[in-house]
């Protein structure tokens, strides 16, 4: 295992210092950093993962359907593969737990052997196709064998680990499967993490629908989940996120266009991200899961048995952000400062996938918000005993905040 340097004390998801902005690439890091060369790599990998899911949302998104009956697309499989493969070259040793693996591809990949003797219309063609676009490779050079492998790495392969690796990289290849799919300016996020010891100490999340103004946020969803093709390779942008332990949060908007097109000056840049500053529960703005209603959550109605402050009417109603699709999206919503808490209630089973969670709490808590569960306990990254990772929220559910407002809510849940 490649040893690597622990900062002093890990990160506890509490908000972070303020350092000052900067805009050159990667300024933000101190020479020193202990992990730079990993966020470098996974800047890099993520920008270009972003990329393959534009391209393939314009050219072959095949969908299947897995057996939690959530959708899977060539994107999922594509921007696995093509991490998977950058970050074996560059870091060997450091284990990937990653959401999808190789079986329905197998699978995909038999029936088109069975029908027609030829895979080449088969949906591992097409992610074949896809990554080796993005390596710069020729098609024929990347083989199914290989392609395959570098998906179960984070699959298959993670549940034969004998032992807890103190190191190991989380990735969700798309965290809102359902908002690609949709299309427009429908929120989805690649998300991936570096964990220590049982904590995100990195993380980069790449939203390719991302905004830059927030004033059109929910106009554009809006428009997102019904127009499919408003978006055209000549003006699509989108932002990258990254996080370090100790060094905060920050964000540029990144060019996704197919073509060379010229990109302004902000483009370069990595502007400081912190969270907002309501301090008031009847001001701030919600984020919660996209199966949830607002009544069904313990908070309504705690508020509700609570009497509104002057101004605001007897009949108060929540201000909810609409992000679409995975919980990712939330958490950068919140990193970002355009909510102030976003609420998860954990009802059929006590823990929660790692690659939904991770790379967003350090992205919130280096922002200067906290995360925890709902009975204020701290979240660690965990082994469920048969090779994946978990976290197990304490008190049902998971709470987002920009940390003014955190222990206020915890009170009144």
């Amino acid at each position: 295992m490649k040893a690597i340097c622990l900062p002093s004390s890990l990160p506890c998801f509490t908000r972070a210092p303020r350092i000052h902005r900067v805009r050159s690439e990667l300024s933000f890091l101190a020479g020193n950093a202990n992990y730079r060369r990993e966020l470098e790599a996974a800047v890099d990998v993520v920008q270009k993962a972003c990329r393959l899911c534009v391209d393939l949302f314009q050219k072959d998104r095949g969908i299947l359907e897995k057996s939690d009956r959530t959708p899977v697309t060539v994107a999922d499989f594509g921007v696995q593969a093509l991490v998977s493969m950058e970050l074996t070259r560059l870091f060997p040793s450091i284990p990937l737990v990653a959401e999808e693996d190789s079986s329905q591809l197998l699978l995909d990949l038999e029936t088109s052997h069975q029908h027609a003797n030829d895979a080449s219309n088969s949906l591992v063609e097409a992610v074949s196709n896809a990554v080796a676009n993005s390596l710069s490779l020729q098609a024929d050079l990347l083989n199914y064998d290989e392609l395959l492998k570098a998906i179960d790495r984070g699959g298959k392969e993670t549940t034969s680990l004998e032992e807890e690796p103190a190191t190991y990289w989380v990735l969700d290849p798309i965290d809102g499967t359902r908002g690609f799919l949709r299309g427009g300016m429908a929120l989805y996020v690649v998300g991936l993490a570096l964990v220590v010891e049982g904590r995100p100490i990195l993380g980069v999340m790449g939203c390719p629908n991302w905004d830059k103004d927030s004033t059109n946020i929910a106009e554009n969803l809006a428009r997102g989940m019904t127009n499919k093709n408003e978006i055209t390779d000549f003006t699509r942008t989108g932002a990258i996120m990254a996080a370090c332990y100790g060094f905060g949060t920050w964000m540029k908007m990144i060019p996704l266009n197919t073509i060379n097109v010229d990109v302004d000056e902000s483009h370069n840049g990595w502007i400081r991200c912190s969270v907002d500053k309501c301090d008031s529960l009847w001001e701030a703005r919600f984020c919660i899961a996209d199966r949830e209603t607002w009544e069904l959550l313990p908070l309504s109605n705690a508020l509700e048995a609570t009497s509104a402050p002057k101004g605001f009417g007897e009949r108060w109603k929540p201000t909810i952000i609409p992000t679409c699709c995975g919980s990712l999206c939330k958490y950068f919503t919140v990193a970002m400062g355009r909510a102030s808490v976003f609420l998860l209630q954990v009802k059929s089973q006590p823990s929660v996938k790692v690659w939904d969670h991770a790379v967003g709490m350090i992205c919130v808590s280096e922002a200067g918000g906290e995360v925890t569960g709902w009975d204020g306990s701290e979240m660690f990254l965990a082994s469920d005993g048969v090779g994946r990772r978990s976290i197990t929220p304490g008190g049902g559910g998971i709470l987002v905040t920009n940390g003014t407002l955190h222990n206020h809510l915890l009170d009144m849940i």
